[in-house]
């Protein structure tokens, strides 16, 4: 078994740092609500890192980092919030050997799906938003409904911006160079 040597590791810690970074500063910055690329980023990692693992730091880090800037929430809401947020990173990793536009496209679908499922229902649960009864629920999925459509659209977008420039530095000779 070959172990990696650090040289092997910088570009993987150098992809990891950038991601974070974008995630955080697009958080900061002013958005639409929903379009960021943090769940882009989880995927993209998982799918591109050579240590697959580092992928799941990517969203769940970015998130800490910049929510030390941003309101808090009920920490129940945000534990559920991080653990979502890592979905598309493990997708991206389970998804490896899948590539092309449609595999990605029906994970970043399926990723969004989950992390609304599963961040709204935190909400639902550990709030008092809404009443703790199957109508609650129901009132809790369908007012964020919009989210949904939202950052399923900014996922999308992002996604396409980082698989598209991955992809267009892996064909330009003088970046391909640099890039590996």
């Amino acid at each position: 078994m070959q172990t990696q040597t650090r040289n092997d590791l910088l570009p993987d810690l150098a992809l990891v740092a950038f991601l974070v970074v974008l995630c955080v500063v697009a958080r900061l910055l002013p958005h639409a609500p929903g379009f960021l690329p943090v769940a882009a980023s989880g995927l993209f990692a998982g799918r591109i890192l050579r240590i697959p693992a580092l992928a799941i730091v990517v969203p769940v880090l970015a998130m800490i980092l910049s929510d030390v800037f941003l309101p808090g929430e009920d920490w129940r809401i945000q534990a559920v919030g991080f653990a979502a947020i890592a979905i598309p990173a493990l997708a991206g990793i389970a998804t490896r050997r899948f590539n092309g536009v449609l595999p990605t496209i029906a994970t970043v679908i399926g990723s969004a799906i989950l992390f609304f499922l599963l961040s709204n229902g935190a909400v639902w649960a550990f709030s008092t938003m809404y009443p703790h009864t199957l109508e609650g629920l129901t009132q809790c999925y369908v007012a964020a409904l919009p989210f949904l459509e939202k950052s399923m659209l900014g996922d999308l977008v992002w996604s396409g911006v980082l698989f598209g420039g991955y992809w267009l530095v892996q064909r330009t000779p003088m970046l391909a160079r640099r890039a590996s």
